[in-house]
Formats: C-alpha cells, sequence, structure tokens
C-alpha cells in the first residue's frame, strides 16, 4: 500500500506538469477555490446522475490537483467537487474563508483548506435527519431503534466507522453545531448512530452501515473468534478498546458543551450508557479470584490467526494476568487496534474517568441524580487507580505516568501517536499542561532515551507505535505535541513538519522517517481533523504563529 501510494503520488506531480484535466489555476481573492474552477455544467443538471459519476475518493485523494497552493511547496487542492461532497455547512465554508485569509503560510493554509471539511467533504456515508415519519423511516426494528436523525461517519479509505475515529472526525465542528442546525442535526444522528452500536456490540470497536441505510458491508478478511459474538453485517472488526466506549461518551458532552442541547438524551443512549457501566463492571474484574486465587475467564476474548503479535491476545485470547483492587479498567486493544501487553491501558482510563464525570454532569442537569452519583463514583475510583498504579518513579525521569500496567508492579515505559496517549492527557482534560508529572512524562516520550517508538530520521520524527512498524511515525503526534506546548519554536517546528510531510495536501496515517514521501493512507480523516483542531487551536492561543505579529486571536463564536 505504502509503495503504491509512493507511486500514485510522483505520477501526479508529473500529471500536473502538463495539467489536470484543464483545470484552471485562478484563485478568489483570499486564495479560496470557486466551484467553477472544477466543473463546467450549468443549471439544471441531474444530481443523482452526478453523483454516480463521482471519482472514488480512494483514488482522487492520491493524484494532485489544482489550483495548487501559491507557496514554495506548491501543494493540491484535494476537495472534491462539490457536487461529489457528502455534506455540506455554509459555516464550515465560512471559517475556511476567514482562516486561511489571514494565514501567512500559504502552503498551510491550502493543507488547512482540504483539511478542516475533509470529513464533511467525504466520510458522510448516511445521514437522516429526522424529519421523515416513523413508519417511512424504519420498518422491523425495536422500539425506538434507529429513531430520529442517524449519521454514518466512515473513517476515511475504509468503508466502516470507527467510534473513536468518528468522534473525533466530528470534533471541529461542535462549536459551530450551536448556530449551524444541519451540523447539528449530523453530531446528534452520529450520537444516535453511535448508540445503537453499543447497544448492539459493546466489545466492538468498528461498525458496517446501519441496516436502515441498505449499504452494503465489508468484510475484513479475517476469521476471528470472538467472545461475545457479534454479527458480522453489523460488526466490521470486534476488538475490544476501553477508549471507544470512552469516545461515545465524548461524542455526546462536546455537543452537550457547545450547543446546551439534551436532544441526545434519548432512551436509545441510556439504555447505551448502562451498557457502557455494563462493560466498565465486566472488565473491572481481576484475572483470579480475589478469595479462592482461582482463574475466573473474562466476559472478553479475542482470537485471530496471523504471524502479528499485536494482532491478538494471548493466552487462548484472554491476554496478561491482570490483579485485584486497583480500580482501573482492563483494555484488551490500545486506540492504535494493537493488543495491549499489560491490559490497565492508562490513557484510556485516564479518558474513561474524565468522560465519566462531565457526563454525570450533564445527568445531574436532567434530574437523574441517582445515575450521576453511579458515574461520579467509577470516575473516582479509575482515578484513584490511576494515581496510585499509573504513576511510576522512573530512574531518570522521575514520577511519570506508565503506558500500561497490571497491578502487579509490571509497568510498560512508551507513549504511542494514537490518541488517547500520554502525549494527550491535558487535551483529554485528565491533567494540566503544567502538572509536573505530565511534563516529566512528556519530556520522556518525546525523546529516544524514553520512548522506543519515537522516531527520527532525515525526513521526519515523531512518535509512531507497532501499528505500522518501526519506521513510520504518525503527524498525529506532532500535532498532539503542537497543541501540549507553549513554546512558539515547538509548535512552528510540529506545524512545518506535518506541512513538509503532506505533499498531496491532505495528512496521511504515517510517515516514513528517511522518505516523506513514502506514507501509508493519503485519505485518513481522523488526521485531517486533528490538523484543522490544531490550526484553529493555534490561532485562538498563539495567532501570531500563523497569522503574523501582532494579529489577534480567531475565535469561532
Amino acid at each position: 500500500m505504502i509503495l503504491l501510494a509512493a507511486s500514485a503520488f510522483l505520477f501526479g506531480l508529473n500529471f500536473l506538469s502538463h495539467g489536470v484535466d484543464g483545470a484552471s489555476e485562478e484563485k478568489t481573492k483570499h486564495g479560496t477555490h470557486e466551484a467553477s474552477n472544477q466543473e463546467a455544467l450549468g443549471h439544471g443538471f441531474d444530481q443523482r446522475r452526478y453523483k454516480l459519476a463521482c471519482p472514488d475518493y480512494r483514488h482522487y485523494a492520491v493524484i494532485p490537483h489544482r489550483p495548487l497552493s501559491e507557496g514554495p511547496l506548491s501543494l493540491p487542492y484535494q476537495r472534491p467537487s462539490p457536487h461529489c461532497r457528502t455534506f455540506s455547512s455554509s459555516s464550515v465554508e465560512k471559517v475556511i474563508e476567514e482562516v486561511t485569509s489571514r494565514m501567512e503560510d500559504r502552503d498551510l493554509a491550502q493543507i488547512f483548506e482540504n483539511a478542516f471539511p475533509n470529513t464533511l467533504d467525504t466520510t458522510v456515508r448516511w445521514h437522516v435527519d429526522g424529519s421523515a415519519k416513523k413508519s417511512e423511516q424504519k420498518q422491523g426494528y425495536t422500539e425506538g431503534q434507529w429513531d430520529g436523525a442517524q449519521s454514518f461517519i466512515v473513517t476515511g479509505d475504509i468503508n466502516a466507522e470507527w467510534l473513536r475515529d468518528s468522534t473525533n472526525q466530528l470534533a471541529q465542528y461542535q462549536v459551530l453545531a450551536k448556530k449551524d442546525k444541519k451540523l447539528e442535526k449530523l453530531i446528534l444522528g452520529a450520537i444516535n448512530t453511535q448508540a445503537e452500536f453499543v447497544i448492539e456490540s459493546p466489545y466492538c470497536n468498528a461498525f458496517q452501515p446501519p441496516p436502515p441505510s441498505q449499504e452494503p458491508a465489508v468484510s475484513n478478511g479475517q476469521p476471528d473468534d470472538v467472545h461475545p459474538v457479534y454479527e458480522p453485517s453489523r460488526v466490521f472488526e470486534c476488538k475490544y478498546e476501553l477508549d471507544s466506549l470512552a469516545h461515545f461518551l465524548t461524542l455526546g458532552t462536546q455537543f452537550h458543551k457547545n450547543t446546551g442541547s439534551k436532544a441526545f438524551l434519548t432512551a436509545r443512549w441510556y439504555n447505551a450508557l448502562e451498557t457502557v457501566l455494563e462493560v466498565l463492571e465486566q472488565q473491572a474484574k481481576p484475572t483470579f479470584n480475589p478469595s479462592t486465587g482461582k482463574f475466573e475467564k473474562n466476559e472478553y476474548s479475542f482470537k485471530r490467526k496471523t504471524n502479528i503479535g499485536t494482532e491478538t491476545l494471548n493466552l487462548g485470547g484472554i491476554g496478561n494476568p491482570l490483579n485485584n483492587g486497583t480500580g482501573l479498567i482492563r483494555s484488551a486493544f490500545r486506540p492504535s487496534d494493537d493488543a495491549t501487553i499489560l491490559g490497565f491501558f492508562i490513557p484510556a482510563n485516564a479518558m474513561m474517568a474524565v468522560e465519566l464525570k462531565r457526563t454525570a454532569e450533564i445527568l445531574k442537569s436532567a434530574k437523574k441524580d441517582d445515575l450521576a452519583k453511579k458515574l461520579q463514583q467509577r470516575a473516582e475510583s479509575i482515578e484513584k487507580g490511576i494515581w496510585e498504579h499509573g504513576v511510576v518513579k522512573h530512574k531518570r525521569y522521575g514520577d511519570v505516568f506508565a503506558y500500561e500496567v497490571d497491578g502487579y508492579g509490571s509497568t510498560i515505559f512508551m507513549d504511542d501517536a494514537n490518541v488517547p496517549s500520554l502525549l494527550a492527557l491535558p487535551l483529554l482534560g485528565f491533567v494540566a499542561v503544567d502538572d509536573k508529572t505530565y511534563q516529566n512524562t512528556r519530556k520522556m516520550i518525546l525523546e529516544k532515551a524514553g520512548n522506543p517508538y519515537y522516531l527520527k530520521g532525515r525526513g521526519f520524527a515523531g512518535i509512531g507505535g507497532p501499528h505500522v512498524g518501526l519506521q513510520y511515525a504518525w503527524p498525529i503526534s506532532r500535532l498532539v505535541q503542537a497543541m501540549t506546548s507553549n513554546d512558539d519554536d515547538e509548535i512552528i517546528d510540529a506545524l512545518q513538519a506535518v506541512r513538509d510531510s503532506s505533499r498531496l495536501g491532505l495528512v496521511h496515517e504515517s510517515i516514513n522517517v528517511d522518505r516523506v514521501l513514502d506514507f501509508t493512507r493519503s485519505w485518513f480523516a481522523w488526521a485531517n481533523s486533528v490538523f484543522a483542531q490544531t490550526i484553529l487551536h493555534v490561532a485562538e492561543k498563539k495567532p501570531h504563529l500563523i497569522f503574523g505579529k501582532g494579529a489577534s486571536p480567531y475565535v469561532i463564536e
């Protein structure tokens, strides 16, 4: 896949030197691109037939398109035709215009213009706003199932929805939802759809198109042996990742924070929440009965026939033993979809503790005091467990957060690029950026001596992980680094590193640290969303870095 992407990129550069389908390089006053630049269609054409002719974005994304940016990198414009976009929002277009018109670095501006709307442009595979009559919208489902707005958001080049990815893909639009009713319905629909996924298969991480969408399911090609069993036509992959359930809660808490709406607090959402709490209870259990010492099989097991150790769980699909009395919750897999070594995965526990507290506050405002108390108690138990078992004294860095622990004293020191990560703890809301333990941890994971997955080469540097090997770092790690720094030079260095490795005008999953043209996944919407979030973060906190000296902050209101 990597060689194919690089070859397509080189082909695209050659193609650009001779022009791309006669596309115009003309730009508007501030550098954004008119729809007329990419089509010469008049009014009255058949929208349905036009969409059938739209190119597959998996192919479109690997070929550079004009107009090029006016910066030294001449980065391509990678948004699909307006008629081929999967969702549109005038407020998103307004933000693009307001931000890019002020950005001094025209290459960074081009990436922002491509990346900020990428989820809307390309990944809204199915959406209904809930206005249809129930008899028209659903047939043969249980009471309340698939009612109201629904949204199926795919990860990009895989036609499936990850709970984690979709929540992060939509995050930069949450602030616009209060004034943009279309976006509000889209995000409300995403919450409702995730609730249905969680109710049916709470241990699974990635899902097929919902039955009402009538979109075909796709196979992941893996004959997995999983308990609890799941329906393959509904589930794409069933790796139990604690952060997936935390991300389900995040989608709702972000929505409420930005809109004030409690419209997502439906009977189905409460059902999903109770399901989450049930999973937490099951996964808080130790491997051995604390009274008898006898082995007790976990409710979840996963076995895959593979020669890649991180793709399955050892010991018959259970994973390594975990101790009693920690207050922590087991996670069988990491947010990278790699198996945990020690099942108490600290970043996901931190995220869950924060989101349980935030959800509890919403429940209090909805007069659900007993349920709110239940969430608050679980959150406090997890948080206490992190500080007691997840903070370890390192001989070089002092007190640091471990990546994984088992409650017996074993510890994994490392970090992975995927969020939740140790680097992202302040973004998750678990600690402040200036927290001493976090700062010790940050120093450890951003250098090779402390983090085996901190990778540095001739062309790129950043945190990677076992998912793509020992030569590929993830741009997401540099973006998270920028958002957790107060140092101007560190922020600029991170932005420029991502810019210089995004030669297709989009942000990739991972980059070969010695050859930036060698990458994985040309269309990875989560990475594009994190880039957009980073630019908006810098625009508000340190506007001079991207808008120029003396620039005023840009805040979406």
